[in-house]
């Protein structure tokens, strides 16, 4: 798949996260990577010979302040990657994708791992265990607001 058509899959992913949590996420960009690196495996607890899906950046709305000064954006990291290694078809690798989104933004919303897990249609998504190949050079694409239109709230 092409680094354009996995960026769809990555908008389509957006536009379903419900509106009334679309409306909410602000100061959030959503890069897409080809892989995870090794530190970011490490920092994620990943197992050797696992991988990562998605990785979310950032401070939860519940641990912000109306007195936090300027702050980088939060990000939301989706890994190309392995998406597809693990993926049956076309369809089950956009309902990963969708998943990984929801599962990254439970978190941008302060829910911790176990939380996020208990959510339907997105359990045990990101830790997904699969030996890695070699990594591909890393690319980044970045979404960030203004989103691409599909994604406005």
């Amino acid at each position: 798949m092409t680094t354009q058509e996995f960026d769809v899959l990555v908008e389509r992913a957006c536009a379903k996260i419900p509106r009334r949590f679309r409306r909410r996420l602000a100061n959030l960009a959503f890069i897409v990577e080809s892989e995870p690196s090794a530190d970011q495996l490490r920092a994620a607890h990943v197992r050797p010979g696992g991988t990562l899906l998605g990785l979310y950046h950032g401070r939860p709305l519940t641990a912000r302040s109306v007195s936090d000064g300027f702050v980088m954006p939060d990000q939301i990291v989706i890994f190309q990657g392995p998406h597809e290694r693990l993926a049956r078809n076309a369809a089950h690798l956009e309902q990963m994708v969708a998943d990984t989104i929801w599962h990254e933004v439970a978190h941008y919303f302060g829910m911790d791992e176990a939380r996020v897990r208990r959510i339907p249609g997105v359990r045990g998504v990101q830790n997904l265990l699969h030996p890695r190949g070699t990594p591909a050079p890393k690319r980044v694409r970045i979404f960030s607001p203004p989103w691409p239109p599909r994604c406005a709230g």
